[in-house]
This record gives C-alpha cells, sequence and structure tokens, in this order.
C-alpha cells in the first residue's frame, strides 16, 4: 500500500477527467498601474499554483504550458517531454502590494531549484525550474537575484534555473485548474502538495490573504 501510494504520488499519475471548468481569468494579463504579469516553472503546475494562489496581491494563478515548439500542446503531449514545454503558472498580481522581487523570494523558496529538469518524482524537460521574462528589467531582477543566491551558498549545489524570455503561453486544460483546491484527497495532494503548502503558509504567514 506505501509502495502504491508513493508511485501515484507524482504529477503524471492517471487524472480522471472531470467537467471542472477553468477559474474565471478576467483579469486580462497586462502591465499598468494595478496589474504586471509573472510566469514560473518549478515542477508540477498543481504545487505552484497552490503557494501562489495564497499570496496576497495575487488576483489570479492560471496553470499551462510555455516555451515550447508545438502549437496547441495537450497535457498528455507535454508530458512526453517531446514538446519542449514546461509546466508554468502564470500569476496576475497588484504591483503596489508585491514585487517582482517578492515574487521570485517565494518561487526561490518553494522548490528546488538546483535539480535539472526534477521535483522529486517528477522527471522531465517539462518540470525544469525556469523564469519566463516579460522585460529586460524581470530578466536582470532574476539574474541578479539567482546569482546572490549562488555566492551566498543557500543552496549546497548550483542554481540550474532557466532564464527564458516568454512567448505564447498555452492554458491547461480546465481539470488543472485549481487542481489542490478541488482535488486535495489524491495523493499527490495529500503526499507531495499539502506539505509544500503547509511549510509555504509558516514561512510567508504575514505575506498571505486574510
Amino acid at each position: 500500500m506505501i509502495f502504491l501510494l508513493i508511485s501515484l504520488a507524482s504529477c503524471k499519475a492517471e487524472i480522471p477527467q472531470t467537467n471542472i471548468s477553468k477559474e474565471d481569468m478576467s483579469i486580462t494579463p497586462e502591465f499598468t498601474d494595478t496589474t504586471a504579469v509573472a510566469t514560473f516553472g518549478a515542477g508540477c503546475f498543481w504545487c505552484v499554483e497552490a503557494v501562489f494562489q495564497d499570496l496576497n496581491g495575487v488576483y489570479s494563478v492560471e496553470s499551462g504550458y510555455m516555451g515550447g515548439k508545438k502549437q496547441d500542446p495537450t497535457y498528455k503531449e507535454v508530458c512526453t517531454g517531446m514538446t519542449g514545454h514546461a509546466e508554468v503558472c502564470r500569476i496576475i498580481y497588484d504591483p503596489r502590494i508585491l514585487t517582482f522581487k517578492d515574487l521570485l523570494e517565494v518561487f526561490w523558496q518553494t522548490h528546488d531549484p538546483t535539480t535539472l529538469n526534477r521535483q522529486g518524482n517528477d522527471v522531465g524537460t517539462q518540470y525544469r525550474s525556469a523564469i519566463f521574462y516579460y522585460s529586460e528589467e524581470q530578466k536582470k531582477e532574476a539574474e541578479f537575484y539567482k546569482s546572490e543566491l549562488d555566492k551566498s551558498g543557500a543552496f549546497s549545489d548550483p542554481i540550474v534555473t532557466t532564464l527564458e524570455k516568454v512567448d505564447r503561453f498555452y492554458p491547461a486544460e480546465g481539470y488543472h485548474q485549481n487542481y489542490y483546491n478541488q482535488n486535495g484527497d489524491q495523493p499527490y495532494c495529500a503526499f507531495v502538495i499539502k506539505p509544500k503548502v503547509e511549510k509555504f503558509k509558516k514561512a510567508f504567514s504575514s505575506r498571505l490573504k486574510q
């Protein structure tokens, strides 16, 4: 039984097709005085979504695919690792409350950026640690933060996070959206996401939504 649960604790585990619709993504992903956008890949997008959607100042988090060659990829295709896409989350946030640096801090503290194309049992280029930058300012800020972390010895191994220029974002299928909140009893949620979310909430308690 324990072996079975461990084997299921992977983002690639078979997922029942449901009729869960996507959350209302009514806010346009653009840069204004009140909205800004960041897109990260940090392993399974279910984990990334569950972390960032609890941050005060975040309007919405949408799971999807970015950084590949195939147009309109499906989850099944991305899971082969052959499309070149990363599982990502596109975060729309209020820059008056959160800065890009704040998001980078959460990004690097909530996954292992030193394992190449892997997070736990999730293995493949689709699970790579990646920052997709929308501007040279975001790129420079991410490069500086990455360099400072490496110099500080915060991680025992070098950071392998890639910095990639943003390209087309493909929203993931509807059943992937708000996945943790909808499927909390699923083995991957219970054994992988829940401990990560609890650790995140403890470390960033002052920045959570009320």
